[in-house]
């Protein structure tokens, strides 16, 4: 999978672990962690529709206000919102990581 990222924020905590952007400074390191961790799975699979066997991340399109976005569960608290295209072979294989947001806020 190739993953691009939306936020020069989810970037760095992904390649370094920590930011100095605001919104996700004050995370914790256990959820920094799991967010590595999240991405690692993503950047893993061969195409999307991998993301359903791995059952902790519980893959979802999103709809309403979200709808065009996707979703993985980081933990119980926190989600990683993507959006998703295909390739010439209209396989699903390019992320665009857009935020960490806190689940039901």
């Amino acid at each position: 999978m190739i993953i691009g990222f939306n936020d020069t924020a989810l970037e760095e905590l992904y390649l370094y672990g920590s930011t100095k952007d605001r919104k996700y400074k004050k995370l914790s390191k256990e959820v920094v962690e799991q967010y590595i961790k999240t991405v690692n799975y993503i950047k893993s699979v061969q195409q999307i529709e991998d993301l359903f066997y791995i059952k902790s991340l519980h893959y979802e399109k999103k709809k309403g206000d979200l709808k065009g976005s996707e979703a993985v569960w980081i933990n119980k608290q926190y989600r990683l919102l993507f959006t998703s295209s295909p390739n010439e072979n209209d396989i699903v294989v390019n992320v665009i990581l857009k935020e960490i947001s806190k689940h039901y806020e």
